[in-house]
Parts: structure tokens; sequence; C-alpha cells
């Protein structure tokens, strides 16, 4: 029996394909090996497969005084469907922006234009059944260049780019196990509506753009301190407000960039783009899967690979489903029989890809969680165990295991650990991360990796040992603590809205700085009235 709703998707046309128990709209995923797949569109969930970084999409072009060609000119002075007023220094950052994407940053937008060919076709037939303008779909080219497995360092994922609590009020999952703000067509929806709630808080969809990116309350705020009417009146306006109501850079140029795109999007063919493609890619289905399905076999059971399966569903962070409610999963759709049939098996919730562990005396809850860096609500809950007593020999399942040849991967990286231990010259403290590590050392955080049989989702434990080639860290912690004693020291308040990663920029400082001087790690809560420790210039 097929397990939940059935919905098969196809990029090319719009218009929904019934199928025997409903219809939707379709979307094309990459072929493994075909022209048209993006590189960058990765598993987010696979461990050794880094998510991308979409903070260089927040660059500010520099002075091109580079002349534009006739084609290009005539692109530039596109008129658009929503009304546009704005002053000469807008127009030239609208400008700046245009050359940016088609001169010195051409080869980002082309790949940018690859990722939109699998989702372009099904956001811009959502948007326009919930009645947003045809040019607002773009906005995915501004947020991650139409990567779903985007994320920015504030804490924002996807291509729509969701904060956490923005995505959950959206109706989008986020835990351990599954972000659905990684689901394009999911997230898609979620954006839709967001956005139209913006335009009905503010009446225009430049505010409501610019709002998707500060925050209603921001430019509800500073509409209010300038009693301006539009985003470009209120731009022209910002430097009457205080410094800290002000507007960043990043919200100002995010509406111009916005613009830039458009024009852009207008005129592919004459700009000397390759226009997007409707045929690359296969047919997907969507299809709903009980909770604790085991997601490895399922991908097996289908003869798919679990990169490819991964590439279809990024939302998902293990490889087993949440075990508390139904999922959504992505699939070619001729392998949807295969996946039918053995979700309708007793093979399809035994946890095959899980490991199972035997309790040792000494054991506990907490001490499993750090040996296997599950957290211990995670591993009751899939144990169905909210007992803390546990007995010798009593056998508990361990999320996020894999097939045999995973398995023997796993001990071949316990053997490299084991090494690494006895060679270490480094002892992990609060705050530390295998990144910082790499970007303080010099040593590339692939070799710091494969030196210590850690992954780039490895989490550290402070006072884990590890091995830095060339002994380079300690002579990196010594002169920073040399650093900071020429700093000052003070002692911060912590305001309401802010956190580690806020307060950091907002000094100058590295989170990861601020949370080893405070003996702070990422799980840690800021509360207003909290006094921190800061090293400043």
């Amino acid at each position: 029996m097929i397990i939940g709703l059935m919905l098969v998707f196809s990029l090319g046309a719009c218009a929904p394909k019934q199928t025997v128990l409903d219809s939707g709209p379709v979307v094309k995923a990459p072929v493994d090996g075909a022209v048209c797949e993006p590189g960058s569109i990765q598993a987010s969930g696979d461990p050794d497969v880094p998510s991308e970084d979409v903070s260089s999409l927040d660059e500010t072009p520099g002075q091109d005084s580079s002349p534009l060609t006739a084609e290009e000119q005539e692109a530039l002075n596109t008129r658009l469907d929503i009304n546009i007023d704005m002053d000469d220094s807008d127009r030239e950052i609208v400008e700046q922006y245009f050359k940016y994407f088609t001169h010195s940053r051409r080869e980002v937008f082309e790949r940018y234009l690859e990722r939109a060919e699998l989702y372009l076709p099904y956001a811009r037939k959502v948007f326009k059944d919930k009645g947003l303008p045809d040019e607002v779909v773009y906005l995915a080219f501004v947020e991650s260049g139409f990567n779903p497995n985007a994320y920015s360092r504030a804490g924002a994922a996807g291509m729509w780019q969701f904060m956490p609590y923005t995505g959950r009020k959206y109706g989008l999952k986020y835990d351990w196990w599954i972000d659905e703000r990684r689901d394009p067509f999911k997230a898609t929806h979620a954006a839709a509506d967001y956005l139209n709630k913006l335009y009905a808080d503010f009446g225009d969809w430049y505010l409501a753009i610019a709002a998707y990116n500060a925050g209603e309350g921001k430019i509800g705020r500073a509409m209010k301190g300038t009693g301006a009417e539009s985003f470009f009146e209120l731009t022209q306006k910002n430097d009457q407000l205080s410094h800290k109501a002000q507007l960043r850079q990043e919200t100002r140029h995010y509406v111009p960039k916005f613009l830039a795109i458009v024009k852009i999007m207008r005129n592919l063919e004459k700009l000397g783009f390759k226009p997007i493609s409707l045929d690359c890619g296969v047919e997907l289905a969507e299809m709903r899967v009980k909770g604790g399905t085991d997601l490895l076999a399922l991908s097996e059971s289908c003869g798919l690979e679990w990169k490819t399966f991964s590439s279809y569903n990024p939302a998902f962070s293990r490889q087993v489903s949440p075990p508390d409610h139904d999922a959504t999963i992505y699939l070619p759709a001729k392998q949807l029989a295969a996946a039918s049939t053995f979700v309708a098996s007793s093979k399809s919730r035994p946890y095959a890809g899980w490991k199972s562990y035997s309790i040792k005396s000494g054991d506990s809850w907490y001490r499993i969680s750090r040996k296997f860096n599950v957290p211990v609500t995670v591993l009751k809950s899939v144990n169905k165990n909210s007992s803390n007593v546990l007995r010798v020999g009593q056998l508990v399942m361990i999320p996020g295991g894999g097939s045999s040849s995973a398995v023997a991967w796993d001990m071949s990286r316990a053997k490299t650990r084991s090494i690494a231990q006895k060679r270490s010259n480094y002892r992990v403290q609060t705050g530390d991360t295998l990144s910082a590590i790499s970007r303080e050392t010099g040593v590339s955080l692939q070799t710091l990796m494969e030196a210590n049989g850690l992954t780039a989702k490895s989490m550290l434990k402070v006072g884990q040992k590890l091995y830095v080639p060339d002994n380079s860290f300690k002579k990196t912690v010594a002169s920073r603590k040399q650093a900071e004693e020429v700093k000052k020291s003070i002692v911060y308040s912590v305001r309401r809205g802010e956190s580690l990663w806020s307060i950091a920029r907002k000094f100058g400082v590295s989170h990861q700085d601020v949370m080893r001087w405070n003996q702070l790690d990422k799980q840690s809560q800021l509360h207003p009235g909290d006094q921190i420790k800061l090293f400043v210039n």
C-alpha cells in the first residue's frame, strides 16, 4: 500500500498532471551526469558534502566604470511591472549590480541560472496561484541563487533563507531529523505566504521585499521614524534615523539588487545568457512515508545511491525519517512503484541503516549521547524509552548509521581518531570548531579532518584531543592570548533580540571567541540582562 499522498511533478509544464490520488505541479530533478546538473546541488544530510554559505551573496559590487553596450543599456532601461520611484543614487546602485552580474560575476549568475532550471517553473506557478506579481519570484536569486542547500552565518537556510522561527511559523519543520527550510517545494509555498503577509502589512511590494530581508519590525519602525511612504523614500531619509534604527547597507541594497536581477531575467538572450531550459532532468514524484522509515533502505530498494536520493531530498538530516510524524519524500516517478512496494512491506521500518549498541557497565544516556553525537532526547525518542535506567546488555538503536560499507568506513575513521589522540597536540576548548581551528592554523579543513578521522559535521567536545599537523595550533593559541592581553576587557549586558552572532558582529569579533571567553557553546541561550565578557580594541 502506498503511504500517503502521491503527486507527480513536471518542470516543463505548469498545468497539474492527474494521478490516481490527486494532482500537483511538477518539478524536474537533475539526472546523474546530465549536462544541466548544477554541481552545487548537494545533500545537506550528507556529513561529507558541505552546504553552500551564502555570505558571498551580500558582497557589495565595486565601482565598474566600463561602458554599457547598446543591448545592456536597453536591458537596464526595461520597465518593470511594479512601479519604481527612485533617485539617481538608487539608479546607480541598480546599475552597479546589473554590471556585477553581467560583467565581473557573470559566471556566478550563470550558475544561478542552471540551478533555477530545476525550481523556477514550479516557483512561478506557486507564486501565480497565490496572487503574487510574476517578478517577485526572482527574489530567490537574491536570497540563495536558487540553492536549497544554502545557509547563512546568521542561521537562515534553504532556497528562501528562512530563519528557524519564521520557517516554523509558516509550516516548515526544523529539528535534529529534518530541516524543511531546505525542501525547495515546501519552502516556496512558505515564502509566497510570507511575502503576501508582508505586502498586506505595507501595501507596497518593495517594502515587503525589504522586510523579507530585514524583518517587518525593522522596516515598520524605520517608516514611522522617517514618515516615508515608499522603499526608496525610506533609503533617502535613512540618515534621519538614529544609528541603531538605520537600515543596514545590505537592506538598502537589497531591492536595487533584486531590480537588477529582474532586468537581467527579462533580457537573458539579449545579454548573451543561455535561456533557461525546460527539458533538463527527470520527473519527480512526491509521496508520504511513515515516521521512522529507513530512507537508506528505501533508496536502495529503488536502485538509487544515497547521494542521489539526498540530492532530491535535501531536507533530511538523517538516513531515517523523523520517528514522530509522517514526512514527504521526492524521487523519480519511474521509481515510484518500487518505493511504494518497499514502504508497504515490513522492511520499511526496521532501521536497517541504524546502529545497534549494547549497553556496557557505566553507560548512561548522557555518555551514549556524547559517544555518538546524538541528543539524549532523540535517543530516548527513537528507543521509546523515557526511563533513565539502562541495563547492561540492553540493546539501544543509534540513529545516523549506514550500510555495511559505511560501517567499515566508520571503523577506519575510528582507527584514525585513535592514532590522532595518541599524537594529539591540542585539547579542544569551549567555542572551538573545526573551521575556526583550520582558519587560525592555516591547516586546511580537509587535512585537519583527515588527520583526526572526522567529517565536516563532526561535533567537537570540550577536552577532546586533536592532532594538528606541525603543532601550529599551539603557536596560534599563544599569539591569540597575547593579542587578547592588549585588548580592553568589557562586560556587556545582553539586550532583547541579541544573539552570540549579532553581539560578535557588533563588536567586530568572532562568535567562536565570544563562546570561548564565556565558556558557551552553540546551544547556549542568551537572555536579556545576561552579562558576558568581551575583549575589544
